[in-house]
C-alpha cells in the first residue's frame, strides 16, 4: 500500500468512525426502540442532527473507501479497512463510558496484527 492508498484508508476509517459516533450519540438521545415506538424513531431519524451528522460521515467514508478501491485491491483494501472497529472500540470506551474487557484487547490485537500482515510491502 502506497502512501497515497493509505491516506485513503485514514480518511475513511477516520469518517466512518467519525459517522458512528454520531449514530451513537443520536440513538442515545432517540431513546431505546420498542415495538410501540419503532415508527416515531424511524421518523425521528431524519430530524435528530447527530444522526443525520452520522449518516454524512458513513457516506464521506464510503466515498473515500471507493476511491481507495480504485487503487488498491479490494484483498488489501477490505481487512485494512477493519482498523474501523479497533478506533470504534477506542471511542466507545472514551466517550460513552464502555468497558473493555481483556478478551477483546486481545481481539483488537489480532485485528491490529492481521492489518499489518496484510498492507505489509515486501
Amino acid at each position: 500500500m502506497l502512501f497515497q492508498e493509505f491516506i485513503l484508508l485514514l480518511v475513511s476509517v477516520i469518517t466512518g468512525v467519525v459517522g458512528q459516533f454520531f449514530l451513537k450519540a443520536g440513538a442515545l438521545k432517540l431513546g431505546e426502540v420498542n415495538a410501540s415506538n419503532a415508527v416515531e424513531h424511524l421518523l425521528r431519524i431524519a430530524v435528530t442532527p447527530e444522526l443525520v451528522l452520522g449518516l454524512f460521515g458513513y457516506a464521506l467514508g464510503a466515498c473515500s473507501y471507493i476511491l481507495l478501491l480504485t487503487r488498491d485491491e479490494l484483498s488489501v483494501a477490505g481487512p485494512a479497512a477493519s482498523l474501523s472497529y479497533v478506533c470504534s472500540v477506542l471511542l466507545g470506551f472514551f466517550f460513552f463510558k464502555e468497558t473493555i474487557p481483556f478478551s477483546r484487547v486481545v481481539g483488537l490485537g489480532f485485528i491490529i496484527s492481521g492489518v499489518l500482515l496484510v498492507i505489509w510491502q515486501k
